[in-house]
């Protein structure tokens, strides 16, 4: 079985004209719906072998959040530049190289991308994912390669509105 939790970097400031989109740091708000979300996922008994996150500083202080909160090993998060504008099939292609000693993997990105990729194995599928949101995949292979063609169901969506 192998399995995949896309994460949606958590809400981000848009207060600053002078930063650039790959600088957004996270508000107050967004660690606060992350938080939820991590209780969820600590009840779900989530523990990824494998943390993958785009570059953008929201990503990645989702990503650091997440795992500190999970005990994942924080030098051991891959900050993946490609991540940032990557496209649905970019993804698939990344996961396609891992390890198939890797059972799970956790993915932090960006719409429109992360809904298109979800939407790929969700139905109904959604309009959007929103930030802290997650949806977990899981495919019947012991193999990254065969993902696309294994049989797979949803884990579980959640998003933040859902644990108020």
């Amino acid at each position: 079985m192998k399995t995949i939790y896309i994460v949606r970097h958590a809400k981000s400031s848009w207060d600053e004209p002078g930063l650039t989109d790959h600088d957004r740091p996270l508000i107050a708000t967004g660690i606060k719906k992350t938080k939820l979300i991590i209780d969820f996922l600590k009840k779900k008994n989530v523990f990824p072998d494998l943390i993958i996150t785009s570059s953008a500083m929201r990503a990645k202080n989702t990503a650091f959040l997440v795992a500190k909160d999970l005990g994942y090993p924080l030098d051991q998060i891959i900050i993946d530049e490609k991540m940032y504008h990557a496209s649905p099939d970019s993804i698939l292609d990344e996961l396609y190289t891992l390890s198939d000693d890797i059972s799970s993997v956790m993915i932090f990105g960006h719409n429109p991308t992360l809904t298109y990729l979800v939407n790929q194995y969700l139905e109904p599928p959604i309009i959007n994912l929103p930030t802290s949101g997650v949806v977990a995949i899981e495919f019947a292979t012991e193999k990254w390669t065969e993902i696309d063609a294994s049989k797979y169901r949803n884990r579980f969506k959640v998003f933040p509105k859902m644990l108020r």
